[in-house]
């Protein structure tokens, strides 16, 4: 199943749905018609108990009724989660893009975190002042959306909180990554953690750790590799952050990017406005945004 946030006006909220084909169910508007109340945000929605079931008693009732059922083409696109809890993200969690980067694999995961305003869907903009920064990069990731709450698991069961999975762009602002000395600035811009363009749940992906995963500017290929090089896995890392801190319905983790960023390029691949840069993984879709200065 494909979950994705939409709008068919412009000044309405964006609301769940699940794509079928050419369609798209609003979630909310075909639960009431089936007699079962869900929520119209993805982050409610995973936090409904069996929510899962529920959903597929929605999709069932609205294949046969066309209850809240709408043309995709009619609809904008936002990022299939909004407004997340946390957004934790990995570094260094690719040995070749450690290697390139000068650094060594660390022995346990390396975490940071981007602010939920950082967010935005696909087709949209990614923008930035260019008096406040000057070396934009991008970052290929697999995104683990959490769905069930995640405090103190252990490997064997990490797996288990995981609602599906996404692509995402760990937008990197790398003057103030640098100077900083630490991340948050640096990867926090809002507009810097695109996401999408769906939601794919985990029962739809076999192996998240066997997926080919890459990034494109302006359709020139800057990294290609694949997850099964994440040295950190999915497992490890749920449950290494559910020790710190507890994960809830809708907290996404970005696991890491592979060698290819623009900052340790020869020479350098910055973005620039007017720039495209799609990211994709296998099975999940492409994700694709577009540069502009603030």
């Amino acid at each position: 199943m494909r979950l994705g946030r939409y709008r068919r006006e412009e000044a309405a909220e964006p609301w769940v749905g699940v794509a079928r084909g050419d369609s798209v169910v609003n979630v909310a508007e075909a639960a009431e018609a089936a007699g079962i109340d869900l929520p119209s945000s993805t982050r409610d929605l995973l936090g409904v108990w069996r929510w899962r079931e529920k959903l597929d008693l929605v999709v069932e009732c609205a294949a046969e009724t066309g209850a809240g059922e709408y043309d995709a083409d009619a609809l904008d696109r936002f990022a299939p989660v909004g407004s997340p809890g946390k957004i934790v993200c990995v570094g260094l969690n690719y040995a070749d893009h450690a290697e390139e980067s000068g650094g060594d694999v660390p022995e346990e995961p390396v975490l940071f975190a981007k602010y939920p305003t950082a967010v935005t869907g696909p087709d949209s903009a990614v923008e930035w002042d260019p008096e406040l920064t000057g070396k934009v990069d991008y970052e290929a990731e697999l995104v683990a959306v959490i769905g069930q709450e995640a405090c103190g698991v252990d490997e064997r069961s990490a797996r288990e909180h995981v609602a599906g999975y996404a692509v995402g762009n760990d937008v990197s602002a790398r003057d103030l990554q640098f100077s900083d000395e630490q991340w948050t600035r640096g990867k926090s811009l809002d507009t810097f953690a695109p996401l999408g363009p769906q939601l794919v749940t985990a029962d739809e992906v076999a192996d998240p750790h066997d997926l080919d995963i890459w990034a494109e500017v302006d359709g020139e290929r800057l990294q290609d590799s694949s997850t099964a090089k994440l040295f950190f896995g999915i497992d490890e890392l749920v449950a290494f952050c559910s020790r710190a801190f507890t994960l809830e319905p809708g907290d996404l983790i970005y696991t890491g990017t592979p060698a290819g960023v623009g900052a340790f390029r020869d020479p350098p691949r910055y973005l620039e406005a007017g720039d495209t840069v799609t990211v994709g993984v296998e099975g999940l879709g492409e994700l694709t945004n577009h540069c502009a200065y603030r």
